[in-house]
């Protein structure tokens, strides 16, 4: 992805920092057969939401990529997870970077 919408904030911990790019089906799943069977090439490129870096990394400390792949493969979904939800409420308490 290009950029985030401007003025736009993190999805987990809602602070307005710097962004990253969050693939929500993890980059490295998209030639899989079941993935390409269950979501087209384009869906695969765009299906993500933008966190801070400090967000983006919990996510990917906590989950193997076939468990963002299978299971977490929607905002809600990672909203869900009581650990992000920890780290999140941290993470709004920092400052800004």
């Amino acid at each position: 992805m290009t950029a985030p919408p401007a003025g736009s904030s993190c999805a987990l911990c809602a602070r307005t920092v710097r962004l990253t790019f969050h693939h929500l089906i993890p980059r490295r799943l998209h030639r899989r057969p079941a993935f390409q069977r269950r979501y087209g090439r384009e869906q695969l490129a765009r299906q993500g939401v933008w966190l801070c870096r400090s967000c983006h990394d919990a996510v990917h400390q906590h989950f193997d990529e076939m468990t963002l792949g299978r299971e977490l493969n929607t905002l809600e979904a990672l909203q869900a997870q009581p650990v992000l939800q920890r780290h999140a409420a941290w993470a709004a308490r920092q400052r800004g970077a």
